[in-house]
């Protein structure tokens, strides 16, 4: 390893943690050059397991010897940067790291096809714009058995640094890719789509029907307004969680989990 002590964000290479936005991290004119920060030991190393590229970290001395000492052992020869606690407080959300960054390289993205080539249960998720929900969505989606997750386009990056952080590594466990007509190409791979949307004509969550589909694709609609009419209108059932109290709706994340352990493999 290659240990450099900064007094400054400004010091060359730290860059990456301090002043690059998530726009210039992700790199849309070069994807393969995009890279995401991955925080705290335990989110580091569900990453490293997963086979993403690290390339430099940020952390405390005595992390170095302490909760990163592992890390470093494995991630070969990359820089890591030390510097004291009150100079990497200063970076937004450090405090919530346990003191340990790491830059890692993004993989090339999958297809929908390959994605799914296996999956039985998969997640459709169109315009979700919130990272918490998007970390927690994928955060549910490991651990209730969904197998796969297929974005819009118009739905927030899995590998934003906050969203990474929300689902505690679980955005490197299920494979995910995105995709401009997303319940078209499910579809075509022979999955029945269940969009999440009160209408007329809803059927219930623990609709029988539902639960004995050998491939079924789950719609997760915005925070806000819920799917589009066009989407609903596409998919092949249009579903609902039945509630009490006049309660309408649910925040997604949450309505996320409902639908994945009712509608989970059987």
């Amino acid at each position: 390893m290659s240990i450099e002590r900064i007094t400054s964000l400004t010091h060359p290479g730290v860059e990456v943690f301090s002043a690059l936005t998530e726009t210039q991290l992700r790199n849309t004119l070069q994807p393969e050059k995009g890279v995401f920060i991955a925080e705290s030991p335990k989110v580091i190393r569900v990453a490293l397991d997963a086979g993403y590229q690290p390339l430099s970290m940020l952390c405390e001395e005595r992390h170095i010897v302490g909760d990163a000492a592992d890390i470093i052992a494995r991630c070969g020869d990359i820089p890591v940067y030390t510097g004291e606690r009150a100079l990497l407080a200063q970076l937004t959300g450090y405090t919530l790291t346990r003191g340990v960054l790491c830059a890692m390289r993004r993989k090339p993205m999958p297809s929908v096809t390959e994605v799914c080539a296996r999956a039985s249960r998969v997640c459709v998720i169109d315009g979700v714009s919130d990272t918490t929900n998007i970390g927690a969505i994928f955060r549910s989606a490991a651990a209730l058995g969904i197998d796969a997750v297929v974005l819009a386009q118009n739905a927030c990056d899995p590998l934003n640094r906050r969203a990474v952080r929300v689902s505690m590594g679980s955005v490197f466990l299920v494979p995910w890719t995105w995709s401009k007509q997303p319940l078209a190409q499910l579809s075509a791979l022979g999955f029945r789509t269940a969009a999440m949307a009160l209408t007329h004509h809803s059927i219930s969550l623990d609709d029988d029907k539902l639960k004995t589909e050998p491939r079924l694709a789950i719609v997760m609609g915005t925070e806000g307004d819920g799917l589009p009419s066009e989407m609903i209108a596409q998919a092949d059932y249009v579903v609902r969680i039945p509630m009490a109290h006049g309660v309408d709706s649910l925040n997604v994340a949450a309505a996320s989990a409902v639908a994945f352990w009712e509608l989970r493999k059987r």
